[in-house]
C-alpha cells in the first residue's frame, strides 16, 4: 500500500493570506480601489460628486473639532486588521499616521482608529457592503465608532454606531436620525461632535 504523501500543511497559505497576496499584486485603473472584506476582494469605484461632497464636509468638520489634539480626519487611507483591509470614506487617527502604521506602511492599524465613516454609494451591492459587511467588519475590529451617512435611506439618514461587540460582529448601540435632525457622537475622541445639515445637506425626496 502506497504511503500517504507528506503534506506540509504549514506551507499552505490560508484564505486570508491568499487574498492578501492577491491584493498586493493588484493593479487597478484610476478611479477604483480594492478592499478585503469578509473573505473577498471587493473592487469599487471612487464616489460620485454628491458622495465626495458629504465625505469632504465631514472630514473638514472633524478636523476643526479635533483641532488642538494630536488627531485628525483622513481620507483615502487603508485600515488594516490582520490580513483584512478597508478604505473608509473618512477616518479619525493620529495626525501623524506613522504612529499607527503597519510595519510595511501600507496603511494604519485598526486599533489606532477610533472612528470610521462611510457615505453610502448607490446600488444594492454598495449598500450591502457599507450597511452589512463593513458593519460586521468594523465591529469585529473593535473600532469604537462607525458613522453612516445614507442619502438614499428615505429622505436621508445618519446612523452613529457605538459599543462594538467583536464576538457578534455588531454594534450594541446605534442612533439613527433623518437628515435635518442633528446627531451627536457619544463616544471616543470625537465625543460631542455634531452631524447636521452642514455636512449632509438638506433632506431630499424620499426614495
Amino acid at each position: 500500500m502506497a504511503a500517504e504523501p507528506d503534506l506540509d500543511l504549514e506551507a499552505t497559505p490560508d484564505l486570508d493570506e491568499v487574498l492578501w497576496r492577491a491584493w498586493l499584486a493588484l493593479e487597478l485603473p484610476e478611479g477604483y480601489h480594492a478592499e478585503i472584506i469578509e473573505g473577498s476582494i471587493e473592487v469599487s469605484p471612487t464616489g460620485r460628486s454628491s458622495h465626495s461632497l458629504a465625505a469632504n464636509r465631514l472630514r473638514r468638520a472633524l478636523d476643526a473639532f479635533l483641532a488642538g489634539t494630536d488627531l485628525a480626519a483622513h481620507q483615502d487611507t487603508n485600515v488594516i486588521f490582520g490580513r483584512k483591509i478597508w478604505i473608509p470614506d473618512v477616518l479619525v487617527a493620529p495626525e501623524n499616521l506613522l504612529q499607527v502604521s503597519d510595519p510595511d506602511e501600507l496603511g494604519v492599524l485598526a486599533d489606532g482608529v477610533p472612528l470610521v465613516a462611510e457615505v453610502v454609494s448607490p446600488g444594492r451591492e454598495a449598500r450591502q457592503r457599507d450597511l452589512v459587511r463593513k458593519h460586521r467588519a468594523y465591529a469585529r475590529a473593535q473600532i469604537p465608532v462607525y458613522v453612516i451617512i445614507d442619502e438614499r435611506d428615505g429622505a436621508g439618514h445618519v446612523t452613529v454606531h457605538t459599543l462594538p461587540d467583536p464576538q457578534r460582529g455588531a454594534y450594541e448601540a446605534s442612533a439613527r436620525v433623518p437628515y435635518g435632525t442633528p446627531v451627536t457622537v457619544s463616544e471616543g475622541p470625537a465625543k460631542g461632535f455634531v452631524i447636521d445639515t452642514t455636512i449632509t445637506g438638506e433632506p431630499g425626496p424620499a426614495e
